[in-house]
């Protein structure tokens, strides 16, 4: 008599299990591995972006590149997004700003909360990559612009932006510390590296790039207590408490 050997069902199920363990496995390895490779990807960026911009200030007496305070009256974006058209020519970029300026794309870069872009109504979140958009330039990075003046909003409300506009490279006194050019995302904050579904949320995960030239992937602070007439503060707002391995103020 011929014997015939076949799986049986427990064999198989014990099998397709292993398979799917393994699958997982490997998924998690990918992902993770796109993840490292989108961050060194930004760390290039943001190194190629920050030299181009000592180089743009070694040819303008030591000034950051910012429009200042003249530029912007109620909409404050361009002290942080019209670096780009100032600096551009330093790292290779000529005509009309677009999507296609991919130094400035964050490979990680696919989604946004509605509230920086102001033509958009209600919080959410956009499924559409920051850099294509013309709100930062068509850029997913922003210049820590702060042009430290104090306003107010509401009736009670008084705010400050600490940042570089109208400050001297020179005259910073913690290079190692201060904020240069970091991705867009840490400046009220959230993620694109370990992304949530809150829309601003403390220790978010950016990588920043700072005066001395260097960049790192830090934790962004914010401070969740509404304000005293109402309203949320953003992180760009006031330097983190001791334990943060940055500030925005160049003092």
């Amino acid at each position: 008599m011929n014997s015939k050997h076949a799986f049986t069902l427990i064999e198989m199920l014990t099998v397709i299990a292993i398979i799917g363990i393994l699958a997982a496995l490997l998924l998690a390895v990918l992902i993770a591995a796109k993840k490292r490779a989108d961050r060194a990807t930004c760390l290039n960026n943001l190194r190629q972006i920050n030299l181009g911009i000592r180089m743009y200030s070694d040819d303008s007496s030591d000034a950051t590149p910012s429009p200042g305070i003249s530029a912007t009256s109620t909409n404050h974006m361009p002290l942080f997004s019209a670096y780009k058209e100032l600096m551009k020519n330093y790292v290779g970029l000529k005509g009309a700003p677009s999507p296609r300026d991919k130094l400035f794309a964050c490979p990680a870069d696919k989604f946004f909360p509605s509230y920086v872009d102001i033509t958009n109504t209600g919080w959410y979140y956009v499924r559409h990559s920051l850099h294509d958009v013309p709100v930062l330039d068509y850029s997913s990075y922003a210049f820590n612009g702060g042009d430290n003046a104090t306003r107010t909003f509401g009736l009670t409300n008084h705010y400050t932006m600490p940042g570089l506009t109208g400050v001297k490279f020179s005259s910073v006194k913690h290079p190692a510390r201060t904020i240069l050019v970091a991705e867009a995302s840490a400046f009220p904050p959230w993620s694109w590296h370990e992304p949530s579904s809150s829309l601003v949320f403390n220790n978010a995960k950016n990588m920043a790039s700072f005066v001395d030239g260097h960049v790192s992937y830090i934790n962004i602070y914010w401070d969740s207590t509404p304000l005293p007439g109402g309203g949320q503060s953003l992180a760009l707002g006031y330097n983190p408490p001791a334990g943060y391995d940055y500030q925005w103020s160049g003092d």
